[in-house]
């Protein structure tokens, strides 16, 4: 029977934020208004939202243009003025680490050290387009930086203090930062890491720069003298830099995608408050660091009013219960997490909605890979039984979600629920045409505000073009390989360029990964296609509990499953054990990476990687010979 896993009361769909904005319409109808109107849908969505700055007459002009249309050409704002739009007393961070905390800054106290973090900048001799660069853990200083830096104007690009020298410079090398800021020690895992001599490597390196600080005395230093000034924001236009992403450059130099102030605060208010149901006074917390998109999506939930949870350490020390603890004690709302982390939960057999009190969670995010139908499962039977789950799925590409969750509708089973708003989203097959029920390439057909303004030093805009519309020209190819359910769903199936083709058979990565890692000995895995005797066969790596050796019986089991849960050509030709797989600082496991291992190809950028001595458990297998 057709039966969803969840639907929202009716006093749940009452107060959400989109019954206001929707007028009564349902979301197949708002949705179908959102895209055939765009003009009227995103000044609807300015309004809604309150966002503080000129609107100007003009939504948007050149629509048909892609790239090249323009949101919003006559207005100008603030992203900064907009997430300190509140002052008193109430808390606007909640933050802790694996050894401190929690930690609280109020509003009135964040607004007091942005207003004196921006002075000092000025004072240094920054202005509006400058880059700061922020080598952080995720704590109050660095949403401190980030606002700063926007209500200058300056434009603020991050790594991860886990980023390598290299890495870091891969990066912020090519967008000359005019300010450094860095951390002396961060947390991970039950340790210590001593950051000065990486952060002075870097500093040294980075010709560009006007001033450094490492540690927080330093950055006190820096601070101190303009505490007490007034609060200042430059009014810019919409699209004025905001902040440079990176691609995760596993296959080269990381890509600069610069995104604008403008399109960066809409998009993520209408996915916050319209997708996700954030509301004043909620409390919003996704574990992410300074290294993944969702931290700079964490941010701008202060626009909304919310106050932002902050955790930095490893989300699984000394076991995974320690973020729901943090969940329990803080009142969360929003919980934000990995596909990963639910699976590792599931693993590990806790059950968190026996060992914690989640009363305030109303709405679970997961994003970063596919999130398998077990593990909707596993969400509904043992975190919380009432709890929109809201998969969803997008990108550093647009600082934001292309597909993600509906509040006031139902959640089915390994599906994410819907396309975004005002997002022309379609399922393309090879030759171009829009297909449904079957799989083929995500595309958007029409241009969104927080598409990126352009890459970094790409002054003709080729490597933008390349990136994102040389297959199909004037539509934007993102890269995932998914399909469109009968319920207007999404099931995203991997990435099209990790799609395996066995006797010319497209096979999704993820349609494996959902079978395999049903089974109890496996921990995690990632497959490849190996090129083999003019074909390609597919090869399955796993990493197994503790104690359970791949042995014939194992690898039967794990074939037998596959077969009897997808069909015999997703069964894979070699399966092979490996201690540990290659992951980015964001935790998505490097299939490609792996694929060029395998194929005696170097790897293009091991600095992007968490744990790049990972690849050599796949080098010169004598099981793929």
């Amino acid at each position: 029977m057709d039966v969803p896993l969840w639907a929202p009361s009716a006093e749940r769909i009452a107060r959400a934020n989109l019954t206001r904005f929707g007028r009564g319409l349902s979301y197949p109808q708002l949705y179908e208004e959102s895209i055939s109107r765009p003009l009227e849908f995103w000044r609807a969505v300015w309004e809604f939202a309150d966002i503080r700055g000129t609107m100007g007459d003009r939504v948007a002009v050149d629509l048909d243009r892609m790239p090249g249309a323009r949101f919003f050409p006559d207005a100008t704002l603030n992203f900064a003025e907009n997430c300190l739009r509140l002052d008193g007393a109430a808390p606007a961070i909640i933050a802790r680490t694996e050894v401190d905390g929690p930690q609280t800054v109020s509003w009135r106290e964040l607004r007091c050290e942005v207003a004196a973090a921006a002075a000092a900048m000025r004072a240094a001799g920054l202005g509006a387009g400058d880059r700061v660069a922020a080598y952080l853990p995720n704590t109050p200083q660095a949403i401190v930086a980030v606002l700063a830096a926007a209500s200058i104007g300056a434009v603020f690009s991050s790594c991860s203090p886990d980023f390598g020298v290299a890495g870091v410079l891969d990066r912020f090398g090519q967008i000359e930062p005019r300010l450094f800021i860095a951390a002396d020690t961060y947390h991970y895992g039950g340790r210590v890491f001593d950051l000065r001599s990486k952060a002075a490597s870097v500093a040294a390196q980075l010709p560009s720069l006007l001033r450094t600080t490492i540690g927080d005395e330093d950055w006190e230093a820096f601070v101190a003298p303009h505490r007490g000034g007034a609060l200042q924001f430059e009014a810019l236009p919409f699209n004025h830099p905001l902040y440079v992403l990176f691609s995760s450059g596993t296959t080269g130099v990381p890509k600069c995608i610069v995104h604008g102030a403008g399109g960066t605060l809409i998009e993520h208010l209408k996915e916050h408050q319209l997708q996700c149901d954030i509301q004043p006074g909620d409390r919003v917390f996704y574990f992410s660091t300074l290294g993944w998109m969702m931290w700079n999506w964490l941010v701008t939930a202060l626009a909304s009013g919310a106050t932002i949870l902050l955790y930095d350490g490893s989300p699984v020390h000394p076991d995974a219960n320690v973020l729901f603890s943090f969940a329990e004690q803080q009142g969360i709302t929003l919980f934000g997490t990995s596909a990963k982390f639910i699976d590792a939960v599931a693993k590990a057999e806790l059950r968190p909605r026996e060992a914690h009190d989640l009363g305030r969670l109303r709405t679970m995010t997961s994003t970063g890979s596919p999130l398998s139908p077990e593990s909707f499962d596993f969400v509904y039977t043992h975190v919380k039984h009432d709890v929109h789950l809201a998969s969803i799925s997008g990108g550093t590409d647009i600082v934001g979600c292309f597909v993600g969750g509906n509040p006031i509708g139902p959640v089915w089973r390994g599906e994410i629920q819907c396309r975004g708003l005002g997002m022309r989203v379609e399922v393309w097959n090879e030759r171009g045409e829009p297909v449904r029920g079957e799989k083929g390439e995500l595309v958007c057909t029409a241009p969104v505000p927080s598409m990126p303004i352009g890459f970094w030093n790409d002054p003709d805009a080729s490597r933008y073009r390349a990136a994102y519309f040389a297959r199909f020209p004037g539509v934007w190819t993102h890269g995932d390989y998914c399909e469109l359910t009968r319920h207007d769903g999404v099931i995203i199936h991997g990435r099209s360029d990790a799609v395996l083709n066995p006797g010319g058979v497209r096979i999704g990565t993820a349609e494996i990964y959902r079978q395999v890692e049903q089974l109890p000995e496996i921990l995690e895995s990632l497959v490849i296609g190996q090129h083999w005797k003019g074909d390609e066969r597919i090869v399955l790596f796993v990493r197994l509990r503790d104690g359970v050796v791949l042995d014939q019986a194992v690898a039967d089991r794990i074939r037998a499953h596959i077969r009897a849960n997808a069909t015999p050509r997703h069964v894979p030709a070699r399966i092979v054990q490996v201690a540990d797989l290659p992951r980015t600082k964001s935790g998505k496991i490097v299939e490609l990476a792996v694929r060029d291992v395998v194929h005696g190809r170097p790897v293009g950028n091991r600095e992007a990687l968490a744990n790049p001595e990972a690849l050599e458990h796949f080098r010169d297998r004598p099981e793929l010979v």
